[in-house]
């Protein structure tokens, strides 16, 4: 039985096959559809909340392009994305070099009309919602090859690293490689909800001054800030402030702007084509090399680097939360250095150990690491607490997806306001408890200060059922691959 968010992507490709025959690509389509659900979704707002101001000016919003048809609405599709791609604020951020390239105006009218205005999108779920862009992106990754997986992490990560940091009012949330903003949609869901009511300097505030994201790829800022914006975050128009998001290198400078939080999950994939040294460093001249003197070691590795600047960015008694692949736990030279100054400089004081299969990219073993900065040079944290949900776990990203119930165990016994408070699942007598600790002492006298810890066994499924799990996990990956060498047949005919 196929799923709400499954039937919704379904819907929605087949009219790109339509299209297709257009002359547009699988890219061009999701792009077009990114800014016609956008449209649809800021006019659904402005008919719930009347009293407030329309997002997109009346005059090039989703009614005018409803009441068209023909020539008269190309012409005028063309003039809403002009129009929008010059204006200023989130709006000119979300359109910036929007163009019209559907050619036909025929299946131009049957996406808007047929497709698009049918549903009522602001009153999916959110979770929905999201689920089928992504699914969206997914497809289109199989199509052309290349990896969506790098700009989402599973919301049910998302949400629980969200509850464990428990962001609050008044505190500035960075993510120096946002994606589609998910950690920083779910810290301002964490903030709404946990307080009791907002006067209007704070909603101000929280609107414009508390949300902080950069990321590398531009169609992606698009929809980071067409999600954040159609949560009331970011700046109108006619507001000359910055919007909360930019595209940009964070890695390519230490610009010195400091956050009470940091969450990320910056892009997997070990090396990059800049090198990253210190101001000392042999080399720190050559091209393709960016000098940032404020890290600790000289590595291409982006996930160490990434660390490195989010070490930087924190404020003393600030807290972070990054997604790391296991290597950055266990790789030596430049990665021994950075571990063990983090552990010397910060309160690294949690690892949440990821199950395998929750990301699109298979196979990826991914952890949280959560530090915070000390208000002083006193360092306050003696132990590490590590939460191993991946030993003895099965998931699949389809089949047997992570929910946030799967992580209620870890965000109970995480305990953000009683770290003190904090106790053991494993013991001698309980071998398979998740939750345990380790001394300072303890990880720096293992070699190369590796943080890889596990100490549960997995175990084989021994039962139908979770042999039943593996077969389909088996399947999916057969489908997938199959799906793929279908599109490179096609190609070749």
């Amino acid at each position: 039985m196929k799923s709400d968010s499954q039937e919704i992507v379904q819907k929605l490709w087949s009219y790109c096959n339509i299209l297709r025959d257009d002359g547009l690509s699988y890219p061009d389509y999701v792009e077009q559809l990114t800014y016609l659900l956008f449209l649809k979704m800021a006019q659904e707002q402005h008919d719930t909340y009347r009293s407030k101001r329309p997002i997109v000016p009346p005059t090039y919003g989703w009614k005018t392009l409803m009441a068209r048809t023909g020539k008269d609405l190309h012409r005028h599709y063309s003039s809403v994305l002009n129009h929008l791609a010059n204006g200023k604020g989130m709006l000119g951020l979300i359109f910036s070099n929007a163009t019209n390239k559907i050619k036909d105006p025929g299946k131009l009218r049957l996406l808007i009309a047929d497709l698009i205005d049918s549903k009522n999108w602001s009153a999916l779920d959110a979770d929905v919602k999201g689920d089928a862009y992504e699914g969206l992106l997914d497809k289109n990754a199989q199509d052309t090859k290349s990896g969506a997986g790098q700009y989402f992490t599973p919301r049910a990560v998302v949400d629980a690293v969200v509850d464990c940091i428990a962001p609050q009012l008044g505190e500035t949330v960075c993510d120096p490689a946002c994606g589609t903003c998910g950690f920083l949609l779910s810290a301002h869901r964490y903030v709404i909800s946990h307080t009791d009511r907002l006067t209007e300097p704070q909603k101000r505030t929280l609107r414009l001054h508390t949300f902080h994201g950069v990321e590398l790829v531009d169609a992606v800022v698009r929809l980071g800030a067409m999600n954040l914006l159609l949560r009331n975050v970011g700046p109108l128009e006619t507001e000359n402030v910055e919007p909360p998001i930019r595209a940009a290198d964070s890695l390519e400078k230490d610009s010195g702007e400091r956050f009470d939080i940091v969450l990320t999950n910056p892009p997997f994939g070990k090396k990059s084509s800049m090198s990253f040294v210190t101001e000392t460093a042999e080399g720190a001249k050559q091209d393709l090399t960016i000098v940032r003197d404020d890290f600790w070691v000289s590595t291409s590795n982006k996930q160490l680097n990434f660390l490195q600047h989010v070490a930087t960015i924190l404020k003393r008694g600030g807290r972070a939360a990054i997604v790391v692949p296991d290597n950055v736990l266990f790789e030596s030279g430049g990665g021994e250095t950075i571990r063990r100054r983090l552990l010397d400089e910060f309160d690294v004081h949690t690892l949440l150990r990821l199950p395998t299969g929750i990301f699109y990219a298979q196979g990826v073993k991914a952890n949280v690491l959560f530090f915070s900065r000390p208000a002083n040079n006193a360092k306050s944290g003696k132990k590490v607490w590590v939460y191993d949900l991946r030993s003895g776990s099965r998931f699949s990203f389809r089949s047997r997806p992570l929910m946030r119930s799967d992580l209620d165990e870890f965000v109970e016994l995480y305990k953000p306001a009683d770290f003190l408070g904090r106790g053991e699942t494993w013991s001698a007598m309980n071998p398979n408890g998740r939750w345990r600790c380790f001394t300072l002492s303890e990880i720096r006298e293992r070699e190369g200060c590796n943080l890889d810890l596990s100490w549960i066994r997995d175990q084989e499924p021994e039962n139908s059922s979770n042999s039943s799990m593996l077969l389909q996990e088996i399947l999916d990956d057969l489908q997938a691959a199959l799906a793929q060498v279908s599109s490179l047949v096609q190609e070749g005919k």
